[in-house]
């Protein structure tokens, strides 16, 4: 699935969907973000923007767009640690039950990129998962890895 990029307009989601693009990453405006919702889009925004507060370009913040429910799942292509700490932001800063934080970088995004075979813990599945400990307030380490149910990473610490 292809995804619309830095919609800023409202006409950029409607050109989008136009195009067969049904995924909005990064509205710029919280004018297009609520027209991708309107028109049935899914909304991306940058995980390193959720964990700073803000955007690094001035854009509207995932923050304000999650405190909206405008957000449905994160994305990163330099800081990959910031998925989970986002997720966890969701959560503990905004209130989010934990599930529903955590889908937004399993279960949503597998469902957005037609990953069929992941983001949920079922028979069938992919049983990749993973363990993690919360230091320093809200920071998520991660203690243990497991791919296909098989460990790979075990923190004995």
């Amino acid at each position: 699935p292809m995804a619309s990029h830095d919609d800023t307009l409202p006409e950029h989601c409607r050109e989008a969907i136009d195009s067969g693009i049904r995924i909005s990453e990064f509205p710029t405006t919280l004018a297009a973000a609520q027209t991708a919702r309107e028109l049935g889009m899914r909304i991306i925004m940058g995980a390193p923007n959720m964990v700073r507060g803000e955007s690094h370009s001035g854009n509207i913040s995932a923050r304000e767009l999650a405190e909206r429910r405008l957000l449905d799942g994160f994305s990163s292509d330099y800081v990959p640690m910031s998925l989970l700490h986002a997720a966890f932001e969701l959560h503990h800063c905004l209130g989010l039950n934990l599930y529903s934080a955590l889908s937004t970088v399993t279960t949503n995004i597998a469902e957005m990129l037609h990953l069929n075979d992941r983001g949920t813990l079922q028979e069938g599945k992919r049983a990749d998962l993973i363990r993690v400990q919360i230091v320093e307030g809200n920071l998520p380490v991660v203690k243990s890895v497991w791919k296909n149910g098989n460990l790979v990473v075990a923190d004995h610490h």
